[in-house]
């Protein structure tokens, strides 16, 4: 006698999942070559995407669209536990990144005010034109050493320009 288990989870064919996401076969197949998304189940012509492999693929086009390079996605999709690859997946593309819990070691995002009166010292700038169409912002609020950054930022480009 012949039972049939119902699928729990639905699956794609590379396709369809590409379609899904709105990358091409192609991107798909780097991504699980790179590490990025986990390589499927069988290989051939029924290979079917799970799950895991959607939400991945979301979490990537999110975290792309805050700028991070692919590097810094891989690590991003490993240290993140199912629950939060889930809320990054559904997060929209161009959301902020959420702040980071107190044990991340890299410093929060500092957010807007949440008034809308003005400060009583407002925030003053200084500009620098590194380059046709290129330029550097600092805030005179900047710390110590974001401002040696951006001293350091301008020296490697002047002695670039000079070579």
């Amino acid at each position: 006698m012949f039972v049939s288990q119902a699928k729990t989870s639905r699956e794609w064919k590379l396709s369809e999942l590409a379609e899904a996401v709105g990358v091409t076969p192609r991107t798909v197949r780097y991504y699980v070559q790179r590490g990025l998304l986990p390589a499927p189940p069988f290989k051939g012509p029924d290979t079917v995407y799970g799950e895991e492999h959607l939400l991945r693929l979301k979490a990537i086009r999110v975290l792309q669209a805050r700028f991070l390079p692919l590097d810094a996605i891989q690590v991003e999709l490993a240290r993140l536990t199912p629950e939060a690859l889930q809320a990054l997946a559904e997060a929209e593309p161009s959301a902020p990144p959420p702040v980071p819990s107190p044990a991340a070691s890299a410093p929060a995002p500092i957010s807007p005010p949440e008034s809308t009166a003005p400060s009583a010292s407002p925030t003053s700038w200084r500009r620098w034109e590194l380059a046709p169409g290129l330029e550097l912002h600092l805030a005179d609020t900047a710390d110590a050493k974001t401002r040696a950054l951006a001293e350091h930022l301008r020296a490697l480009l002047q002695q670039s320009q000079e070579r």
